[in-house]
């Protein structure tokens, strides 16, 4: 048994490829998922599987899994998928950005604040969270769910776990300041009334809480946020877009730099493995796809392009699986001195 944690960024729409993923994994016994963290979506991904899990094992974090999707992708406009149900994502992605609606939401969202819309704001996701079984979710029992949020006074992050995860820990984590007005909730340590932005800010996902040693050694990173985009932005939602993806990574290319540096500091036997843990970095992505996309179908879930989003996961699973099933629980399959070859020397 290969016993692994999930490390699940947060990016919208785009976490229905984070769906396709998770859903390979579970279909393999072999893996043991031991403990979860996520952002945003990555953290509502998380909480679906582990009240799945908890309620009917594999099958039942699958159906609970396509569930939350398929309630995501229930809100669209009747109509709208059967005309983009036959294009790649990344001709939809594009081509929504060139839509009046779109253009038009995103210059009242630079005009305007959530707080605008007073009594009548309401978050759109509410609903949806509210419904996850959290007796589950909280439980003892299973992976250890660390969900990342951001406050937004101090500026620092804030990871909820066991009972202190709720609707509002989660709707927290996804809570883009510039869409949702910031979650609000009573610090129980200090009674005070602490809010919250979303978690990507500082940790995206935050990978300290795997580090404890109950924990396996082994952090599978599922990547949506592209790491590296070869195309200049020049336009500005190009720009915004960019600046978006960045400040999303620099928390978790932070961690994965210390990461790195303790790796080197064991492997020279400066520092011994019993003082630090040895963590073994995977990673699943598929730049490529997320490359073509762009924050329109971030916001936008559409079910076709959900749909395709988590067939892409799951092959990008199974191609993950096939060349590193057995690399697991036994050596990294991400070189990150590699990564960092600029200021990390061999």
């Amino acid at each position: 048994m290969k016993r692994i944690n999930l490390a699940l960024q947060g990016g919208g729409a785009h976490g229905a490829f984070t769906w396709g993923v998770l859903d390979t994994i579970l279909q393999d016994e072999d893996v043991e998922i031991a403990g979860i963290t996520g952002t945003s979506a990555g953290a509502m991904n998380g909480a679906a599987l582990k009240a799945g899990l908890l309620q009917d094992g594999r099958d039942g974090a699958i159906r609970m899994l396509d569930w939350f999707w398929d309630q995501l992708g229930g809100s669209n406009l009747p109509g709208l998928d059967l005309w983009l149900g036959a294009l790649p994502p990344g001709w939809v992605s594009h081509g929504m950005e060139l839509s009046w609606p779109f253009m038009a939401m995103d210059m009242l969202q630079s005009m305007t604040s959530p707080y605008a819309m007073g009594p009548l704001y309401s978050h759109p996701l509410r609903g949806t969270v509210d419904q996850l079984s959290y007796d589950l979710v909280c439980a003892d029992e299973g992976p250890a769910l660390f969900v990342c949020a951001t406050n937004v006074r101090t500026g620092k992050a804030r990871v909820f776990r066991g009972t202190e995860i709720s609707t509002d820990a989660l709707l927290a984590s996804a809570c883009l300041p510039t869409l949702f007005q910031a979650v609000e909730m009573v610090d129980p340590k200090t009674g005070t009334k602490e809010a919250y932005w979303d978690g990507g800010y500082t940790g995206n996902p935050a990978l300290w809480p795997l580090f404890d040693r109950a924990l396996p050694e082994d952090v599978v990173i599922i990547n949506i946020n592209p790491l590296r985009r070869n195309e200049l932005p020049i336009t500005p939602r190009q720009i915004s877009n960019r600046i978006n993806e960045i400040s999303f990574n620099a928390s978790l290319l932070s961690e994965l730099r210390a990461v790195a540096f303790v790796q080197r500091l064991i492997a020279q036997g400066t520092l011994q493995s019993n003082d630090m843990r040895d963590v073994k970095v995977h990673m699943i992505a598929d730049d490529e796809l997320m490359n073509s996309l762009s924050v329109a179908t971030k916001s936008w879930p559409i079910p076709s392009v959900l749909k395709q989003l988590k067939e892409a996961g799951q092959i990008a699973a199974k191609q993950f699986l096939t060349a590193h099933k057995d690399d697991l629980n036994t050596q990294s399959t991400v070189d990150l001195a590699q990564m960092y070859s600029h200021i990390v020397p061999d």
